[in-house]
């Protein structure tokens, strides 16, 4: 709603837009005097001064108000193109008027600052709350990997009768931790494209059944005692999507049931081409999201109650954040026996008459 305000506009600017609009106004309640009577004319110009309320800053307001009543005692107040006034009636209303008027514009505007101020209060608020998230997840989620890195080269530097096979485990810790610590480092910084609202995919010809192996790998690789079954038609074309997107969507779903499910669960992927539609289908036989509405999982910094698992909260707000970017929705089916997120997203299909786009 912002944009149709122009209080921000200089004041020599809003006294000329709020006096013409008045003035125009005026002049067509004149133009129609013959159809409507003066008082019809009274309501449409404190019509006008309410609205002009809720556009400008106060001052010009309430210049506009008084031109209001100015112009409708010459022109509409029998006898017309005379400040004079002939019956009590139409004093008291003109004095009515000018006093509504001036109520009318004030009172708009006082509720536009308190509304501008109980925004402001939640938007410090709000802001205060991600700085104390962000804090706390560069805590907790960062402190581990740069804690494991640190402790294996330090192993690595200080250690000479180190033998292959243990240099070897802590070269594979370290790609792990820093795996993980670029991982959170690119959820922040996800969050944050997001947040800016200036988020715009860049769509590219893209093979999906190359993409989802290797995310399967990498998330095998950073969670070693998990299998991942993955069903996906071979010949699935080419399709024009921001691969980045893409691979941030399925890498933190199926990395977030890695993380949140016991080791002997079971997570299946799969993908379907639907006409125009690329539907991703990722399903774990975990403990699901008990007593828990399943659109407040995709809020940011929502996380689990569970203290054994750990996480940002981060990894499903940037999965419907990016899945409503290329278009998409993103739904959850959960129950004691398992959880299911459904991805759908339209896209473009290669066929060897169809250009690049």
């Amino acid at each position: 709603m912002n944009k149709f305000l122009f209080n921000t506009l200089p004041k020599g600017r809003q006294y000329l837009y709020s006096i013409s609009i008045i003035v125009v106004v005026a002049a067509v309640c004149y133009t129609l005097s013959g159809l409507m009577g003066y008082r019809v004319a009274a309501f449409i110009l404190l019509i006008t001064v309410s609205l002009l309320a809720i556009t400008f800053d106060i001052l010009p307001v309430l210049v506009s108000a008084a031109l209001s009543a100015l112009l409708w005692d010459f022109f509409f107040i029998p006898p017309r193109y005379t400040i004079h006034v002939d019956t009590t009636e139409d004093t008291i209303l003109l004095i009515m008027y000018f006093i509504i008027a001036i109520i009318s514009g004030v009172l708009t505007y006082k509720i536009r600052q308190v509304e501008k101020i109980t925004r402001l209060k939640e938007e410090r608020a709000n802001s205060v709350k991600l700085y104390n998230t962000i804090l706390n997840s560069l805590s907790h989620e960062l402190r581990t990997p740069i804690a494991a890195i640190i402790a294996a080269t330090d192993n690595l530097q200080t250690n000479p009768n180190l033998t292959n096979i243990h240099r070897d485990q802590l070269v594979t810790e370290i790609s792990k931790a820093s795996l993980r610590l670029n991982q959170q480092v690119e959820n922040l910084l996800n969050i944050s494209r997001l947040e800016s609202g200036h988020i715009k995919p860049k769509n590219d010809w893209t093979d999906v059944v190359e993409l989802v192996y290797d995310l399967v790998k990498r998330v095998e690789e950073n969670n070693p005692a998990r299998k991942i079954a993955i069903s996906i038609n071979q010949n699935l074309p080419l399709c024009a999507i921001d691969k980045g997107m893409l691979d941030q969507i399925i890498y933190n779903l199926l990395n977030n049931a890695a993380i949140h499910t016991a080791p002997d669960s079971t997570i299946a992927i799969s993908i379907t081409q639907l006409v125009d539609l690329l539907q991703i289908d990722i399903e774990d036989n975990g403990a699901g999201f008990d007593n828990v509405d399943s659109r407040e999982v995709f809020h940011k910094f929502s996380r689990t109650k569970n203290p054994s698992t750990s996480g940002s909260g981060l990894g499903l707000t940037i999965v419907k954040g990016f899945t409503e970017a290329l278009g998409g929705t993103v739904e959850l089916e959960s129950s004691k026996r398992g959880s299911k997120f459904t991805v759908t997203i339209p896209v473009k299909i290669y066929q060897h008459e169809t250009q690049a786009p």
